[in-house]
């Protein structure tokens, strides 16, 4: 697909200050009886893509007729599958590493064989921006950015060695070093162009930026109008190796908006809503587009904010067409003047531009919102679909964790020595307050509203408990330019919402330590004490270990929080604190009018703002310049090395894979509940010296201070496969719902840990699976999470339904997502997890969504069966788990061509 063919005669010309490009025009479809006006846009993009690349031979004429023929309600009872080809790929450190792991094994597997390493080269574009290292181990103090960063640097020295090799091993390979900000704000920010060109065939091309992430919220682009997605880094390798992803003819619902925003709203309440609204209607695996009237009332980084919690509502991708706002933004950001032309005019030629007055598109299905029903709320404690409204938050606090704290009122609580100050701590105390993540720091809006709601609270002499972790760790530099042009940022430190740094820190579990004394206050008295952060996730043990209730939350209600220093209150009646007269201070007392953040906003934030920070990007600090730079095109392999190890999927491969054969005699190494998470199958937060990981390390040397954590620690898979199944809140039913990474090995019923019945089950050559509920490996877009399994010897996961992103890398590392039947569960069939099983019938011409019939012995030797369903959703699918994954099977083709 290096040439571009033009069967249906569409290559066009547009001129301007731009100069002049070429395009594939979608109207000359209409010559075929094509009708594109009510073509959702998210539709008309995979179009264009489709037409540009069409080749006579992997895309067809038929293969473009056939989604430009696309029909509302069709989709579901289709069979077509096409390829996508992605413009670019976007990575982040925590996946970005072991993809770059990846990639530089596979370069050495071509040289064993060989074969020459360079062939393994991104084909597309990538950018990496490491931004998931960063850790809050100093906060509440002006030094703690600077502290953070060191730290950061001590840790990851190793890892970044690898990536700075990278950047001169690979072409089209670039990488934003630390301490610039977080991944999807960066490329909102500055790495999006909404219209891509490039040379090819002695022209300027010209076509939708798309994009594909190894990160499930690559999502928050959709906002500028750019379609991309989280895929798993499997699949992002693929991507850059010049493979297409193969989609399904999309299902597109539309979500039709009306009125504005009342007084005292904000995106972040209308996104845990939009995201509460989408779970009940169950968007998983489909496609998002937003219309209506009530567009005009969101700013771009409002749309942004829906569109990055596209994961949390189970959405591939939620689009907001590009319209006026869209240049608006371009522009308020910086963005080169010819570029917002071609974006323009490009848009509007190919009927990709959103006005008010065109016709809506048809959609598989239609909901509807008002905007002036938003109220205040967050979401917890658990999972970020559970909105809770402001005023229920302390009631929902004591009914969820009634069991621990009890229902008659009485708290429990305890004496906490900080330095000279002595406090209280009890049942529902607010323990960690975070300002972070790009889902809200992306927004001025909403970090406006929080340095003014600082602001107010100063001024009326608020301030905030010393048990309490403060936090502020924006999603770009600009950020803090724009509260320090506001003068805003020295309330928000008088609140000790000090910057810790640009990354994503609390967010994704690198919260860091709590205060000695609070964590033993914690441990010896049981409490159960909460977060309040304004990310995007919150479940059971990712923000962090000794947290057990988490909240999502605004910007400004993160500070109101920590001035309550409670989620055990109702902050629309209760006081929030007392001033120094002792006069009750209420919320609403101190809560900034639209008005007044609005002049903010326009005041603080100009376009060379952003100019300025993104004018050297990809330098780096002093740190970053001053680490060891290797050279060649193999990398060198460290075998001392506790954070990179050479991983161990193609040694030994097999030019030709092996034939399928019966999964026999299995056991389960699991027996899971529903919405098992990718935090749950492969955690990225800390770990104990205790922990399998934990001993790995301290075997080799490693003190406990710099364990660092899983996510940091993805480029060895020593850790990894250790980690598997660690997540201290995970419960398997096999050891009676314990917590942890516990199982029992059988048949004789021993309990261990998940790793070590795994390698004796390897020893004694027993397969193994794992059965779970619903939404299994719901979350992050965590290749280890299909990685670690496979090391276990994990061959299937029999489930209720797997989430898209999950079921992908589940077969993209050759293990068989099987799914029970509709009505069927491991309840219904009485499935306890002791029992042996084979899977049968998969060595025989294996099809998409086959069914595969599973016998069970029981523990008494008398057997039964059920049917499931093979969850290889493509022909694709199948070859690639025929061939033990994605990855050899692309390494395999290019060793042979």
């Amino acid at each position: 697909m290096a040439t571009y063919s033009d069967a249906f005669d569409a290559r066009s010309r547009l001129s301007g200050d731009y100069g002049t490009v070429t395009y594939y025009r979608l109207e000359a479809l209409a010559r075929h009886g094509v009708a594109l006006e009510r073509l959702p846009f998210t539709v008309k993009i995979l179009l264009e893509n489709l037409l540009r690349h069409y080749d006579g031979e992997l895309i067809t004429e038929k293969t473009v007729l056939a989604l430009a023929r696309w029909q509302p309600g069709k989709a579901a009872s289709s069979d077509e599958e096409f390829p996508f080809m992605p413009a670019r790929v976007l990575l982040q450190d925590f996946t970005g590493v072991p993809a770059v792991a990846d990639l530089a094994a596979m370069r050495s597997a071509v040289a064993r064989m060989g074969g020459d390493p360079q062939k393994i080269n991104p084909l597309v574009p990538a950018d990496l921006v490491i931004d998931h290292s960063v850790q809050v181990d100093v906060f509440g103090s002006t030094l703690a950015f600077q502290r953070n960063v060191e730290r950061e640097y001590e840790r990851n020295s190793e890892r970044y060695a690898l990536l700075r090799w990278a950047q001169q091993a690979f072409r089209n390979f670039r990488v934003v070093p630390p301490g610039t900000g977080i991944v999807h704000q960066v490329n909102l920010e500055y790495l999006a162009s909404v219209v891509m060109t490039k040379e090819t065939q002695g022209e300027r091309l010209a076509f939708p930026d798309t994009l594909v992430g190894t990160d499930s919220h690559t999502t928050m682009v959709n906002g500028l109008g750019v379609l991309g997605w989280g895929v798993g880094g499997i699949e992002a390798e693929a991507v850059l190796l010049g493979q297409p992803l193969y989609l399904l003819t999309p299902e597109v619902i539309g979500v039709r908006i009306f009125g504005a925003l009342p007084e005292g709203s904000t995106a972040t309440d209308l996104v845990l809503t939009v995201t509460q609204l989408l779970r009940k209607r169950g968007v998983v695996g489909k496609f998002v587009e937003f219309t209506g009237p009530g567009l005009r009332y969101l700013s771009l980084a409002d749309r942004a904010t829906i569109a990055n919690m596209s994961p949390e509502f189970g959405a591939t991708a939620t689009l907001f067409p590009v319209d006026e706002e869209t240049l608006r933004y371009l522009r308020s950001t910086g963005r080169d003047p010819e570029l917002i032309q071609l974006v323009e005019d490009y848009t509007r030629a190919q009927g990709l531009f959103r006005s008010d007055d065109a016709p809506e598109p048809l959609f598989d299905d239609l909901l509807e919102l008002d905007l002036a029903t938003i109220e205040p709320s967050l979401a917890g404690p658990r999972r970020p679909q559970d909105r809770v409204p402001l005023a229920r938050v302390g009631q929902v606090f004591r009914e969820t964790y009634a069991d621990r704290i009890g229902s008659n009122g009485h708290r429990r609580s305890a004496t906490v020595h900080l330095g000279n100050t002595q406090t209280t701590l009890s049942d529902g105390a607010v323990a960690i307050a975070a300002i972070t993540s790009c889902t809200n720091t992306s927004n001025p809006s909403v970090m406006i509203a929080a340095g003014l709601l600082a602001k107010h609270a100063v001024e009326r002499g608020l301030t905030v408990k010393p048990t309490v972790k403060t936090s502020l760790a924006p999603g770009s530099r600009a950020v803090i330019d724009y509260l320090e042009s506001a003068d805003l940022l020295p309330y928000l430190e008088a609140l000790r919402f000090h910057l810790v740094g640009f990354g994503c820190t609390t967010c994704i579990g690198n919260s860091g330590p709590l205060p000695e004394p609070v964590a033993e206050a914690v441990q010896a008295n049981d409490l159960v004490v909460a977060a309040v952060l304004s990310g995007n996730r919150n479940f059971e043990g990712r923000i962090h270990p000794q947290v057990r209730a988490s909240f999502l939350a605004s910007p400004p209600l993160v500070v109101a929080y920590a001035l309550a220093g409670t989620v055990d209150i109702d902050l629309t009646k209760d006081p929030i604190g007392y001033d120094a007269n002792g006069e009750p201070v209420y919320l609403r007392e101190i809560w900034p009018s639209q008005e007044e953040i609005n002049a903010v906003v326009s005041r603080a934030i100009s376009p060379e703002l952003f100019k300025k920070n993104y004018g050297h990007v990809f330098e780096g600090d002093e740190h970053w310049r001053s680490l060891s730079n290797a050279t060649g095109p193999l990398f060198n392999w460290d075998p001392n090395s506790t954070y990179i190890q050479e991983p161990p999927f193609f040694k030994d491969m097999a030019l030709e894979p092996p034939p399928l054969q019966t999964i026999e005699g299995a056991r389960v190494l699991a027996m899971l509940d529903d919405s098992i998470t990718t935090d749950h199958i492969s955690p990225a937060g800390s770990f104990s010296p205790d922990s399998p990981a934990g001993k790995y390390l301290l075997a080799r040397g490693v003190e406990r201070r710099d364990f660092n954590t899983y996510g940091a620690r993805r480029g060895n898979h020593e850790v990894m496969v250790r980690g598997t199944f660690a997540n201290i809140r995970l419960r398997n039913r096999l050891v009676g719902g314990k917590e942890g990474y516990y199982t029992l090995h059988l048949p004789e019923g021993q309990e261990m840990t998940i790793y070590d019945a795994a390698m004796r089950y390897q020893e004694e050559g027993v397969p193994l699976l794992v059965i779970a509920g619903k939404e299994y490996g719901s979350g992050s877009s965590r290749d280890w999470a299909a990685k670690g399994p496979l090391l276990l010897g994990i061959r299937a996961v029999i489930a209720e339904s797997f989430e898209r992103i999950h079921r992908s890398n589940l077969v993209g590392m050759g293990i068989l997502p099987l799914q029970f039947r509709p009505g069927e569960s491991k309840e219904s069939l009485g499935l306890t997890g002791r029992e042996r099983y084979d899977i049968l019938g998969i060595e025989h011409d294996l099809q998409p969504r086959q069914e595969i019939t599973v016998r069970v012995t029981r523990e008494d030797g008398s057997t039964f069966t059920f049917q499931t369903i093979a969850r290889l959703d493509s022909k694709v699918d199948v070859t690639y788990y025929k061939n033990g994954g994605i990855l050899p099977t692309v390494l395999r083709r290019l060793i042979q061509d």
